[in-house]
C-alpha cells in the first residue's frame, strides 16, 4: 500500500466528486488567487492510483493558463495529497459539487485526447465486471506515450470517405457462403444489424480459411457505413489477418494494434484510430479497447486461447471485452470463431445469445482429412504395442508414405529437448541444489540445467538415494526432432518451438516438428499431421485439460489436405469422446457435452469463479461480504480459505450468474472498504481465471 494516497482535508489537494459531497458554493477558490478558466474552469480526473478506496474521479481548478489543453481525455499530472500522480481529464464544468477547497491543475501532461468517453464506460464496466478499479483497466486500455508521434498527430474529423478507397461491394464472399447460416449472417451484417455468431471454421490454410472468413466481414461492416475491431491471439496470425485483408482494402484503412511491434510503432498506430483515419483495428487481446468510433463489428479468432486471458489485475478476457463492446452504443455484431468451440461460446449458443454458424456435414466430408486412432481396437488387435509407443508403426508408415506428397507435420506437448530428469536408481525427480528448481537437458550433450535459475549442474546426485546417474523422463520437441530424424533418414526436419517458431513450411520431404500453437502452416496443406502425446495432455490436473486438447488437436488437424487429396491425421491417445469429437470433425457436441457435465457440477462456465488469496484474515474479510448472497435459490458456494503459497490463502466462490453482478459489487466494495480503513491487508480478487481450476 502507498503512504500519502488518502483522501486529504478541506485545505489542501482535490475532492472527490460526486453528490452530497458538500454544501455552499460548492467549490473555494485556491489560495493564493490564481487566474482560472473563463469557462468550464473544473476539471474532473481520473488519477492512476492503485488504491481501490481512491477509484472516483476528483476535481481540480483549471488555470488560464491550461484552458486549452485541458480537454476531456487529455493526459494531466495533479498533485494529490502532496505527491505527484498521473491522469486523465474526464469532463470539464462550470462548478463543483464537493464543498471542498480544490487545488489546481499542476500540468497538461499531452493535449491529445487519448481517453474517449466510449473507451472510459468500456473501463467503468470491465472494472465492475471483475471487482477491479478503473485506474488498472486504464493502464491496460491506453498505452503509454511516445511524444515524438504527437508532434504531427490531428484528428481527421467528420470527413466521409471517399468512394474510391472503400472496397468493392461486390467483393466475393465465399469463406461465409459455404458455411450454414453464414451467407444470411454476412448479409445482416451488410445491413447494418448487429447479430451474434460462434462460428466453427473447418479449414486453417487456403483461400477459405479464417483470416479470409474475417476479411470478408470487415468488408460488409465497412459497407454498412460502420467499422471492424478484429482480434487475434498473436503475432502470426496477426501477419496471416493483416495479409488477407490487403486483398480486400487499401492498407490506410487498416491499424494494427500490437504490444509486439513496440511502443512506438504502436502509439503511432493508436492516434490513428483515435484520428479516426483507420476503419478496421486488427490486434492482440489490447486492441480490444481501441478507441474506434461507430463500431459495426468486433470478431475474436479462437476464444479458448488463453493468451486472450490478460494476465495484470484485473485481468479481463478479450472475449468478454468484446462482448461489451457489442452491447455499447447502437451495438455492433459480434464474432466468436475457432475451429473448435470452447464451453463460453456454446454456453453462449445454448442460452440464445448468438446462433452457431458451421459447415454442413457434406462439406465437412469434403474439406476435412481422414482422422486415424492408433489407440482404437482394430489397431490394437493389428500392434498391441501401439499403445506403448510413442510413435505407433501406423502412424510412422502413414508419415513415411505422406513425406513423398507433402510436408508432414508431427506436434508434441512439451518444448526443449529432455525436460524431465529422475534419478536412475529410485526415479525420483532431480532437483536443483540452489533454488531447487526441477531439472533439464537444454541440448543434445549438454549438462543438466535449472529450469528455474539457470543454473548448470556438471554433476547431479540424488538426494533419496545419492546417486549421480539420470535418466531422462518425456521427450522435448529438440529431441523428438532429433529422433524423427533418425527414423526418417533423407527427411529434412524442422522444428517450431517457443523463441524459433516458423511461419510457414512448404515442400514435399519435410518434416516438421512443433510445439502445441507453434505450427507452421503450409500454402497446400500438410499431406498427414501426427499428434503425439495425447494422453499426457489429457492428464493434466486442470479443469480444462480435455478441452484444451481438442481444441490444439483441431488447430493442427484443420492444416492437413482433405481426405480425397490423401490428408490423413493420426492421433495417440484413449480418450474416447475427446477423439471420438476429432474423429467424427464434431468439436460443438464435445463443447456441449462438458458444458453438461459442468453445469451438472456448478463448476465454470456455468457459473463464474472469483478466487480471494492474500492474508487470511483479508481472505476472510472479503468472504464476510458475500454474505448475503448465501441463501436463496441462486447460492454463492464458497470453499476455504485454504493455505495456498507464501503464506497466503486461497478461497474460491462459484457464483451463479444471475448474481454475479452484485457479488462483484461486494467484493468490489468490500475492497475499497479495507483499503481505506486499512483495517486489513490488500486480497487479490480475480475472476474467471483460467488456470484456478
Amino acid at each position: 500500500m502507498q503512504d500519502g494516497l488518502f483522501p486529504v482535508s478541506d485545505s489542501v489537494g482535490p475532492s472527490a466528486s460526486g453528490p452530497g459531497a458538500g454544501g455552499g458554493k460548492g467549490w473555494l477558490m485556491p489560495e493564493p488567487p490564481e487566474k482560472l478558466a473563463a469557462t468550464n474552469p473544473v476539471a474532473r480526473v481520473v488519477v492512476e492510483s492503485p488504491l481501490p478506496h481512491l477509484d472516483r474521479p476528483f476535481d481540480y481548478l483549471v488555470p488560464d493558463a491550461l484552458d486549452g489543453d485541458a480537454v476531456a481525455g487529455a493526459r494531466v499530472r495533479v498533485r494529490f495529497a502532496g505527491r505527484e500522480l498521473h491522469g486523465y481529464i474526464v469532463e470539464r464544468r462550470e462548478d463543483s459539487d464537493s464543498g471542498t477547497r480544490l487545488s489546481v491543475l499542476d500540468k497538461v501532461v499531452s493535449p491529445v485526447p487519448v481517453l474517449t468517453p466510449e473507451v472510459l464506460e468500456l473501463c467503468r464496466l470491465v472494472a465492475a465486471r471483475y471487482a477491479g478499479t478503473v485506474s488498472d483497466v486504464l493502464r491496460l486500455a491506453i498505452p503509454g506515450r511516445v511524444a515524438s508521434c504527437e508532434k504531427d498527430w490531428t484528428p481527421r474529423g467528420d470527413v466521409p470517405d471517399d468512394e474510391s478507397s472503400l472496397p468493392d461491394v461486390q467483393a466475393p464472399e465465399e469463406a461465409w457462403t459455404r458455411l450454414g447460416k453464414g451467407a444470411a449472417f454476412l448479409q445482416h451484417v451488410r445491413a447494418g444489424g448487429d447479430p451474434h455468431a460462434v462460428v466453427t471454421v473447418p479449414e486453417g490454410y487456403g483461400p477459405h480459411a479464417w483470416p479470409e472468413l474475417f476479411a470478408e466481414a470487415a468488408v460488409a461492416t465497412l459497407h454498412s457505413g460502420r467499422n471492424a475491431l478484429l482480434v487475434v491471439p498473436d503475432r502470426r496470425d496477426l501477419d496471416r489477418l493483416a495479409a488477407a485483408l490487403a486483398h480486400h482494402m487499401p492498407r490506410g484503412l487498416v491499424a494494427r494494434l500490437s504490444a509486439e511491434d513496440g511502443p512506438s510503432v504502436r502509439y503511432r498506430e493508436y492516434l490513428r484510430v483515435l484520428g479516426g483515419y483507420a476503419r478496421v483495428v486488427i490486434g492482440t487481446r489490447a486492441a480490444s479497447y481501441a478507441p474506434l468510433r461507430d463500431l459495426g463489428l468486433v470478431a475474436i479468432w479462437d476464444d479458448g486461447d488463453d493468451v486472450h486471458a490478460e494476465p495484470r489485475a484485473p485481468y479481463p478476457h478479450a472475449r468478454e471485452l468484446l462482448m461489451i463492446r457489442s452491447s455499447q452504443g447502437r451495438g455492433a455484431a459480434c464474432i466468436l470463431a475457432g475451429h473448435s468451440r470452447s464451453t463460453e461460446a456454446e454456453r453462449l449458443v445454448e442460452n440464445g445469445w448468438a446462433q452457431s454458424v458451421e459447415a454442413d456435414r457434406p462439406l465437412l466430408r469434403a474439406v476435412t482429412p481422414r482422422v486415424v486412432n492408433t489407440a482404437d481396437s482394430f489397431h490394437q488387435e493389428r500392434d498391441p504395442l501401439a499403445t506403448a509407443a510413442r510413435l505407433p508403426h501406423a502412424a510412422w508408415q502413414a508419415a513415411k508414405d505422406a513425406l513423398a506428397h507433402g510436408p508432414v507435420l508431427i506436434q508434441v506437448a512439451r518444448g526443449g529437448y529432455a525436460p524431465t530428469l529422475l534419478c536412475a536408481e529410485c526415479s525420483n525427480p532431480l532437483r536443483c541444489s540452489k533454488c531447487e528448481g526441477p531439472l533439464h537437458v537444454p541440448a543434445t550433450g549438454a549438462a543438466p540445467e535449472c529450469r528455474w535459475c539457470g543454473t548448470v549442474h556438471r554433476t547431479v546426485t540424488c538426494r533419496v538415494c545419492g546417486s549421480q546417474r539420470y535418466t531422462v523422463a518425456g521427450n522435448g520437441v529438440l529431441r523428438t526432432a532429433e529422433q524423427l530424424g533418425r527414423a526418417f533418414p533423407g527427411a529434412r526436419v524442422v522444428s517450431s518451438s517457443a523463441g524459433r517458431v516458423k511461419d510457414e513450411v512448404s515442400g514435399a520431404g519435410t518434416l516438421v516438428v512443433a510445439t502445441l500453437g507453434a505450427e507452421p502452416v503450409a500454402p497446400e496443406g500438410y499431406a498427414a499431421a501426427l499428434l503425439l502425446d495425447g494422453d499426457q495432455m489429457l492428464r493434466r490436473e486442470n479443469l480444462r485439460a480435455a478441452e484444451e486438447t481438442v481444441r490444439r488437436w483441431f488447430n493442427a488437424a484443420s492444416l492437413v489436405r482433405p481426405a480425397r487429396d490423401g490428408g490423413v491425421v493420426m492421433v495417440t491417445a484413449e480418450h474416447e469422446l475427446a477423439v471420438g469429437a476429432l474423429v467424427r470433425w464434431d468439436p460443438a457436441s464435445f463443447a456441449a457435452r462438458e458444458l453438461a457435465e459442468r453445469r451438472e457440477l456448478h463448476l465454470p462456465p456455468a457459473v463464474r469463479v472469483a478466487a480471494l488469496t492474500g492474508p487470511k484474515d483479508a481472505v476472510e474479510h472479503l468472504q464476510q461480504a458475500l454474505a448475503p448472497l448465501q441463501e436463496g435459490e441462486h447460492e454463492v458456494r464458497i470453499v476455504g480459505p485454504v493455505p495456498f503459497d507464501d503464506g497466503d490463502y486461497r478461497t474460491l466462490c462459484f457464483i451463479p450468474f444471475a448474481v454475479a453482478s452484485e457479488a462483484a459489487r461486494l467484493l468490489r466494495a468490500a475492497k475499497a472498504a479495507a483499503s481505506a480503513k486499512r483495517t486489513h491487508a490488500a486480497a487479490q480478487v480475480r475472476f474467471d481465471g483460467l488456470d484456478l481450476l
